[in-house]
């Protein structure tokens, strides 16, 4: 029976063993998915913390429960370790690893480095190697496959390679991931038939692919297709507050349109582990092609400036009030990317703290998800811990910045106790603002 039969049936009867390599965001969801289908499933960290509370039946995942990781490791489907070791006894490996940016905008593939090494280390007959992490077109070819290579293994014969870009959504109610569809495709067509078959048995919707590098381009087109359009709603933010007009209006009235129009927001910038990088993975990639990827290029261009405009707009707001920023009072509601989950990656949030430390305003910010933050992700000092929320803090504040609209945030209390409130997010839209005045982005 060949390598691609005999998996099959492993996959067919659950005797295969699926190892995660990466258990945050993405991967801990696919590892409990996974365990859930009936696998047993081994999780791969070098953060002992992760591993030790998986290990004890703790998420720390707040799109996880807890109580689903506490039965899956009770019966045995899952468990945890720092050993790339426990390979040895998986059929496959799914790597979702962190692939963030450098300072110099250039992609960061230590992680997935790191990870390949191990992995063909100890990759055996039979065993299937499927990429998750976002990464540029080739990635999977150019990495993966020669360490398989240098090991005298067959790909598409002896062992199987894919890619297969991560969907999460964290704090999405709607849409996890078994009921995201998945897209896959692999180094050969009987790569592509293996990595389908394991992932039908745990997501509703797989769809295959010509090969790793479409997969590959399918997660960029995707994140620069909300890049550039944000891109475009920030920029058109940006000329509607020159031109007096309400942007929000603006967008509210265009999306009535049904056919031809799909409403994007403005923001105080982009944040989280996809939209902010995933497009540069592509523009860094095109430049070996001597081709420079504009849209992508002046989308990112205009989303970096949109933490400056804030605060510009929170220098105007004070002004008016006869204030300079220096010396000013400001709470910042909100550090997370986005609204209801604790993730601060490349929180646009952490850039406007800095600019008004800069500019001598003393900061305090509230976050119920978000208890301390540091500056250092956005080029400054320090840490700052999360104020307790309370109408004295409110009060205290000169201005009230709203960068992240948590639904847990009590609006009814900035309405009634903020003296001025700048609202990036339009979150008090809906509410009839007592004494604060309003100023949206």
């Amino acid at each position: 029976m060949s390598s691609k039969s005999q998996f099959l049936e492993r996959v067919k009867n659950r005797t295969a063993v699926v190892a995660v390599v990466g258990l945050g965001y993405v991967g801990l969801p696919v590892a409990v998915e996974f365990a859930k289908q009936g696998f047993k499933v081994i999780g791969i960290d070098l953060d002992s913390r992760k591993v030790d509370a998986i290990n004890s039946g703790a998420s720390y995942i707040p799109d996880v429960p807890t109580a689903e990781v506490e039965a899956l490791t009770r019966v045995g489907k899952l468990s945890a370790s720092t050993d790339y070791a426990v390979l040895r006894d998986a059929d496959s490996v799914s790597i979702c690893v962190p692939t963030p940016l450098r300072k110099t905008r250039d992609p960061d593939m230590s992680y997935v480095i790191a990870s390949a090494d191990e992995v063909a280390k100890y990759a055996h007959p039979g065993f299937l190697i499927v990429l998750e992490s976002t990464t540029y077109p080739g990635t999977t070819d150019e990495i993966l496959l020669p360490r398989l290579r240098a090991r005298g293994f067959n790909v598409g014969a002896d062992v199987f390679l894919a890619f297969s870009p991560e969907r999460i959504d964290p704090g999405n109610k709607q849409y996890g991931v078994r009921n995201t569809p998945k897209v896959v495709g692999g180094y050969t067509s009987d790569c592509t038939d293996v990595v389908y078959a394991l992932y039908s048995t745990a997501i509703e919707q797989v769809i295959k692919v010509g090969g790793t590098q479409a997969a590959e381009m399918v997660k960029l087109l995707e994140n620069t297709f909300r890049a550039v359009n944000i891109g475009l709603v920030n920029e058109m933010a940006i000329m509607c507050d020159k031109l007096g007009v309400d942007v929000w209006e603006v967008i509210e009235a265009a999306k009535s349109k049904p056919f031809g129009f799909m409403p994007f927001y403005p923001g105080p910038g982009l944040g989280g582990h996809c939209i902010p990088i995933d497009p540069l993975y592509l523009s860094w990639r095109m430049k070996s092609f001597n081709y420079n990827a504009r849209f992508i290029e002046l989308a990112d261009e205009i989303n970096m400036n949109m933490p400056r405009h804030v605060v510009g707009k929170i220098a105007e707001a004070l002004n008016d009030d006869g204030k300079p920023i220096k010396g000013s009072r400001i709470l910042v509601m909100g550090v997370a990317y986005k609204k209801d989950i604790d993730d601060v990656r490349e929180s646009p949030a952490l850039d406007v703290i800095k600019l008004l430390g800069d500019r001598g305003a003393a900061v305090d910010y509230h976050d119920p998800f978000v208890p301390s933050i540091s500056l250092e992700h956005a080029g400054g000092h320090g840490d700052k811990k999360s104020a307790p929320f309370t109408g004295d803090l409110v009060r205290a504040a000169d201005c009230v910045v709203i960068v992240t609209n948590h639904s847990a945030f009590d609006y009814a209390l900035l309405s009634r106790e903020a003296k001025l409130i700048v609202d990036a997010r339009n979150a008090m839209a809906r509410l009839n603002v007592g004494g604060a005045r309003v100023v949206k982005l």
